[in-house]
C-alpha cells in the first residue's frame, strides 16, 4: 500500500515538473507583455537618444565588422557572396546573432537583475526569463524590418521565401528562452558562470557561420561542428528566408540533416531546461 503511495506521488511529481513552468505561464500573458515593454524603458532610461540606442548599437557593431573585414584585412573590395555583397551577407546574419548574443548574456542575469520578483512578491520566475526575452524579440522585429526595407529596395526582396521568417523567428524566440531556464538560474547562483556565458558567446561568433558560408568550410571538422551550433542552423535560415538570390532559396525542411540535427537539439534543451529549473528554482529566494 505504501509503495502505491509513493508511486503515485513520484508520477504526480514528474507531472508537476514537467507542466509547472506552462502553468505559470497560464495567467500571466497580458502581465509579460506589459513587463516586456517596462524592460525596454528601463534599458535605455537615461540615455539621451532612448531606444535609439537599441538600433545604434547593431547597426554600429555591423558596419565595424564590415569595414574591417572588407578594409581592413582584405584591403578593399565587397566580394561577391554567391550573388550578393558581403554586406548583405554580414546583415542578414548579424541581426538574429544580435538577438541570440542579447538574449543568452543579458538573459543569463535577468534573475538576478529582477531579485525583487524572487524575493518580495509571488512571482512566477520563470515569467522573468520570457519577458526579458520578449522586450529583446521588439528590437529584433524593428531591426528585421529595418533590413527588410533596405533588401526591397536592393531589389534582394520580396520572396515566396520570406515567410519562412514565421517559422525561424518564433523558434528562435522559444529555444533561447529554454536555454535560459538553465543558465539564468545558474547565473544567480553564481556569477562566475555569468562571466563565463560572455566569454563563450565572444567565441561563438566566429563559429556561427556569420563572417562566412557555412556549407563551404573546406576543414570537415570545424564544418561538422558548425553544423551542430543551433545559432548557424538561424543564421542561415534566415539567410535563405530574406536573400532572394537562386543560391539561398531553400525551404527549412528540405534540408533534413540540418534540420534533424536542430530538432534533437531542441528536444534536449527543453528537458534540460525543464529539470535544471524545477531543481533550482526553490532555492532562488535563499541565495538572492
Amino acid at each position: 500500500m505504501d509503495t502505491t503511495k509513493a508511486g503515485k506521488k513520484e508520477k504526480k511529481s514528474r507531472n508537476c515538473i514537467w507542466t509547472q513552468i506552462f502553468r505559470e505561464h497560464r495567467h500571466f500573458g497580458r502581465q509579460t507583455f506589459v513587463l516586456a515593454k517596462t524592460e525596454l524603458i528601463k534599458t535605455y532610461k537615461g540615455a539621451i537618444l532612448g531606444p535609439l540606442w537599441a538600433v545604434a548599437k547593431p547597426l554600429f557593431q555591423l558596419f565595424i565588422y564590415w569595414f574591417a573585414f572588407e578594409f581592413g584585412i582584405r584591403g578593399g573590395g565587397d566580394r561577391d557572396m554567391h550573388g550578393v555583397t558581403f554586406f548583405v551577407f554580414l546583415m542578414v546574419g548579424f541581426i538574429p546573432w544580435f538577438f541570440i548574443s542579447n538574449t543568452i548574456t543579458g538573459g543569463s542575469k535577468s534573475i538576478r537583475s529582477n531579485r525583487h520578483f524572487v524575493t518580495k512578491v509571488s512571482f512566477p520566475v520563470s515569467v522573468i526569463m520570457t519577458y526579458t526575452t520578449l522586450a529583446k524579440l521588439f528590437i529584433h522585429i524593428f531591426l528585421i524590418s529595418l533590413c527588410y526595407i533596405y533588401l526591397v529596395c536592393t531589389g534582394l526582396a520580396p520572396s515566396i521565401y520570406n515567410l519562412q521568417f514565421f517559422f525561424y523567428c518564433p523558434l528562435m524566440f522559444l529555444f533561447f528562452v529554454m536555454l535560459l531556464w538553465s543558465t539564468a538560474p545558474m547565473s544567480a547562483f553564481s556569477k562566475d558562470f555569468e562571466s563565463l556565458l560572455v566569454a563563450v558567446m565572444a567565441g561563438f561568433f566566429w563559429i556561427s557561420g556569420i563572417m562566412n558560408i557555412s556549407y563551404e568550410i573546406e576543414n570537415d571538422f570545424v564544418r561538422n561542428l558548425m553544423l551542430l551550433n543551433p545559432i548557424t542552423f538561424f543564421v542561415n535560415g534566415y539567410r535563405k528566408t530574406f536573400i532572394n538570390v537562386e543560391w539561398y532559396n531553400e525551404w527549412f525542411f528540405e534540408n533534413t540533416t540540418e534540420l534533424m540535427i536542430f530538432l534533437c537539439e531542441f528536444v534536449f534543451i527543453y528537458v534540460i531546461g525543464v529539470f535544471n529549473y524545477s531543481r533550482l528554482r526553490k532555492r532562488l529566494p535563499d541565495v538572492l
